[in-house]
């Protein structure tokens, strides 16, 4: 029986302020908390944290996707209008294929909780075997979001021939559809 490898998940923290050392980066943790409470299939996390900005993001995600070969990038923050929140710019700027559901289903599950969800810019999409999602940076909004988009996760990298994840029914059900 061959070994199992574990997919490769990445976690990209934008953030000048916490790039820099000014504060702690609470929004990677969380998304690596996340991931290990919802998945049951092994898998490895590699950790960037970037400044804010277009090129930065863009950069980051073509390393990952392409000599990383993740299977995976969750990134988090700099999805607001602020001027210096560019993550859909650079996440945009390296994809093969846009998937407009996630945005979507994210600000929905956002605007469950609060008004201001009205202002995210989330998105996600596929570079080659990648999938990549744009989460917020706020833990308590990453948990939400993850929960929300979550179960479509795992069937998105089957389809783009990713590595496979399978998560804990009794936390997070992912869909598959039925042959």
């Amino acid at each position: 029986m061959p070994k199992e490898t574990a997919v490769r998940i990445a976690i990209v923290t934008v953030s000048d302020r916490a790039s820099r050392g000014e504060y702690a980066d609470v929004g990677g943790p969380e998304i690596d908390a996340w991931l290990r409470y919802a998945i049951v299939t092994p898998f490895e996390t590699i950790r960037r944290l970037i400044p804010d900005g277009k090129e930065s993001v863009r950069s980051a995600l073509i390393s990952l996707c392409d000599e990383e070969e993740v299977d995976l990038v969750l990134t988090t923050g700099g999805t607001g209008p602020s001027p210096r929140d560019e993550t859909p710019e650079g996440t945009r700027a390296v994809l093969d294929k846009e998937l407009p559901g996630f945005g979507e289903q994210l600000r929905q599950a956002g605007l469950a909780q609060t008004p201001t969800a009205i202002l995210s810019r989330q998105l996600a999409g596929v570079r080659g075997r990648t999938l990549i999602v744009n989460l917020p940076g706020r833990p308590a909004s990453i948990r939400l979001s993850l929960n929300a988009v979550f179960p479509s996760i795992p069937y998105c990298l089957d389809l783009i021939g990713a590595g496979r994840i399978e998560t804990d029914p009794s936390r997070i059900v992912s869909f598959r559809p039925s042959r």
